[in-house]
């Protein structure tokens, strides 16, 4: 990961290489927020390939005329169709010295020779592999209740483990709720307390009300838990985590053991239960358009649109009523 950076000691070229987007969200908001501490009207383009062409990539990479210094983060890189990347490898050869710019890229085969370039040209690199093994997992939570100087204990990790499941933004969402409801260290009593209904706002309690079609109330709980600082990325995570376990509880293949569904689902078999019923009232088409949805949302919150606020509520409304969707 990433250590905390001050702005003279940002590098002018970083390639974020990992695929677990929580880990590349927080490295890319890191040297964002470094570069902004000392020029906090700093131009920043963050971009993803789908938004980007040859043309684009030339503009927001060129050196300034005033000399006004900007950040360009691409996301995905390895996703650059054949002229862009070749913009990007012809810009590392020679950089704008007001320009920085942040590369992520997933670390797999495809689009290798840009990521290879990068690090050739003198890029830092930032590694955010996904947690793989239990151990990773139960690691990261001690670190996010360090992070905010608290403490955890072992049994009351693996009960949150066991409860949220291995997504690493579920698991980050339900570390962030504890500390804020909870005082002093964190038991498994105290765990098993927030998973057994705390009424208290969270991501999953705006995902849960939307998908079951309670509209005023995910909407309550919606402003509510972003007046108390949750972020905005989190609770797009557990509305998209809710629409996906819709998608398989609403549809099941058939044949499927209760553990595959489960896994397929990314929750705890327990929550099957739950998964069922909220998923009663849901039309393929709806549930088409809520992961749509929930798509977008992902693209506008990190850069594609101008308030995630109201980019989360018009989810929220969309999917709330997406229920019996018939076209």
């Amino acid at each position: 990961m990433l250590a905390s950076m001050d702005s003279a000691s940002v590098p002018p070229l970083t390639v974020i290489v990992g695929d677990e987007e929580l880990l590349v969200d927080r490295a890319v908001a890191s040297l964002v927020a470094a570069v902004r501490a000392d020029d906090p009207e700093v131009d920043v383009h963050d971009l993803v390939p789908s938004q980007v062409n040859a043309g684009k990539l030339v503009e927001v990479t060129s050196p300034s005329l005033f000399g006004e210094r900007r950040v360009v983060v691409l996301r995905s890189a390895q996703d650059l169709t054949k002229e862009p990347a070749g913009v990007v490898t012809g810009y590392l050869r020679d950089p704008a010295d007001d320009v920085v710019l942040v590369l992520s890229h997933a670390g797999g085969a495809k689009g290798r020779a840009l990521l290879e370039a990068a690090v050739k040209a003198g890029a830092h690199r930032v590694d955010c592999a996904k947690p793989t093994k239990a151990a990773e997992r139960t690691r990261f939570i001690k670190d996010e209740f360090s992070r905010a100087g608290r403490q955890i204990t072992p049994d009351a990790a693996q009960a949150l483990l066991d409860a949220v499941g291995n997504d690493l933004r579920e698991i980050a969402a339900a570390c962030t709720q504890l500390v804020a409801d909870t005082d002093g260290r964190v038991d498994a009593a105290a765990v098993a307390r927030y998973h057994t209904g705390r009424a208290e706002a969270s991501g999953f309690t705006v995902a849960d009300r939307a998908v079951e079609g309670r509209l005023p109330e995910a909407l309550e709980q919606l402003r509510w838990s972003l007046s108390v600082g949750m972020a905005p990325v989190l609770i797009n995570s557990a509305l998209a985590g809710a629409v996906r376990g819709i998608a398989v509880a609403a549809q099941p293949p058939r044949g499927m053991s209760e553990a595959e569904l489960a896994k397929r689902a990314k929750v705890p078999p327990w929550k099957l239960r739950s998964l069922r019923q909220q998923s009663r009232g849901w039309t393929p088409q709806g549930v088409a358009h809520a992961l749509r949805v929930v798509a977008e949302t992902d693209a506008l919150i990190k850069g594609a649109g101008r308030d995630p606020a109201y980019a989360l509520e018009r989810a929220v409304i969309e999917i709330a009523t997406a229920r019996t969707r018939r076209g």
